[in-house]
């Protein structure tokens, strides 16, 4: 389908291309090239290493730019090389698109409409996932992908696997950890961190059994997604949402930013008191080395107040750690049997807690789960009657 007059006019002023990464799509790669050259000339094909037909198809397109590795690298390397070839041909913008035959060339001129009202933004095209031959497997990795990057940049989308994107060329990262597949999650969650707004729009699909190959390996690129996210999300926890944190702080004021998103935020009681009844909960539970990781977690997970639910979970705060050690053996010594009652006073060892660590776990997780209903609950009671007390006619 041609493009519209006024369609190519907005085309001719913007100055992207469309890069192309190919392996082994020697049935569909023709057809993908003809149906872009339909918007735009500005092509730049990466053929990693393909064994099949690419290459004598390919010499019919001596007029686009071409990129031909020795042997098949991965598709995170080809898109990262076709964006340095699109930065070295000064292009402002790189859209990439499969060469499988599952995009439609006449979505183009919509990433370009969209990127001239949004034009600092990294735009992903959402695809219908659950119309017919959509595989099932693409189906969940999709929905497990849109959780991950949600929890490591706070953003929720439809579609984070899509092939069918466009890049503002000179804002997202130049440096990446990955070269295959896992590449794609890394540059919008890079990308996100760096301010960039990541944004779907809906495209059309065709998922073609009788041609579509899929270079998806589910054991190896499973892995090696899990691991990414597994860095990404650490690096989150550790590093960027604390510096966002303190950047909201400092960009609205210490002490504003404390009385306004801290302790008078918007949340209901009932949040404020789940997200204090949270921090209770983890900074009595015997989870040491990983209470700030499990709380950052939940209070994301949940949505909850994550300032309030630290504040909390400092009930197990140094001087109060023998009191609750203490607390918890004594009340899991009434659901273990056979275990050696124990006395808080100097006596009291790091031997004799181990040899009652059953008791010791019972008895925090059932004292944690008590400590914190009741914290939560007192809380509530004292917001609810605080508020009604400030809201009485005078």
């Amino acid at each position: 389908m041609k493009p519209t007059l006024s369609q190519q006019e907005l085309l001719d002023a913007t100055h992207f291309c469309v890069i192309v990464p190919t392996y082994n799509n020697h049935k569909t790669l023709k057809r993908v090239l003809d149906s872009i050259l339909d918007y735009t000339p500005n092509i730049i094909v990466v053929n990693d290493g393909s064994t099949d037909e690419t290459s004598a198809i390919l010499q019919q397109y001596s007029q686009l730019t071409q990129i031909h590795h020795p042997k098949n690298s991965g598709k995170g390397m080809a898109l990262r090389n076709g964006f340095k070839k699109a930065i070295e041909m000064n292009f402002e913008y790189a859209i990439s698109i499969d060469s499988d035959g599952q995009h439609f060339a006449a979505d183009i001129p919509n990433f370009i409409t969209e990127i001239q009202k949004l034009p600092h933004s990294l735009l992903i095209g959402s695809r219908n996932m659950t119309q017919e031959n959509v595989p099932k497997k693409s189906s969940f990795g999709n929905k497990f992908s849109n959780f991950w990057f949600w929890f490591e940049t706070g953003i929720k989308l439809d579609d984070t696997q899509s092939g069918f994107r466009l890049y503002p060329l000179q804002l997202i990262p130049k440096k990446y950890y990955t070269n295959k597949f896992e590449f794609e999650i890394e540059v919008i969650v890079r990308s996100s961190w760096k301010g960039i707004l990541v944004k779907n729009i809906p495209i059309q699909i065709l998922y073609d059994p009788t041609e579509r190959v899929s270079h998806f390996r589910p054991f190896k690129d499973f892995t090696r997604i899990s691991i990414l996210n597994t860095v990404l999300v650490i690096n989150a926890l550790l590093y960027i949402k604390p510096r966002d944190f303190f950047r909201k702080a400092k960009k609205k004021g210490f002490k504003k930013f404390f009385l306004e998103d801290i302790l008078e935020s918007k949340d209901s009681n009932f949040k404020k008191s789940a997200a204090i009844a949270l921090g209770v909960f983890i900074g009595i539970s015997p989870f040491w080395g990983f209470q700030t990781l499990l709380l950052l977690f939940f209070a994301t997970l949940l949505k909850l107040n994550k300032i309030i639910a630290y504040m909390a979970s400092n009930v197990s705060f140094p001087p109060f750690i023998p009191f609750l050690i203490f607390g918890s053996l004594k009340v899991g010594s009434y659901f273990v049997s056979g275990t050696t009652p124990l006395v808080l006073d100097s006596s009291l060892s790091l031997e004799d807690i181990q040899q009652n660590a059953t008791q010791y776990i019972v008895g925090s997780l059932i004292l944690a789960t008590v400590s914190a209903l009741l914290s939560g609950l007192v809380t509530y009671l004292l917001l609810t009657f605080f508020h009604k007390m400030k809201h009485k006619p005078q």
